[in-house]
């Protein structure tokens, strides 16, 4: 996103768009714990993976 909006927007819009990029640079990543007993490995959610040991699991 450009640091000035665009001109063919309603000024509330433009705004709307200033503010977000803000908030959007100023939050921090999210503190999340480690898993733990997970997957070693790639991360099945993105490859596809969803066996493990010969068992298919089916969310």
């Amino acid at each position: 996103m450009p640091d000035t909006p665009r001109d063919d927007l309603p000024e509330a819009a433009r705004r709307a768009l200033v503010e977000a990029e803000a908030r959007r640079r100023a939050a921090k990543p999210a503190a999340l714990p480690t898993e733990l007993g997970g997957r070693e490995g790639p991360e099945p959610v993105r490859f596809g993976d969803w066996e493990k040991k010969g068992i298919a699991v089916d969310f």
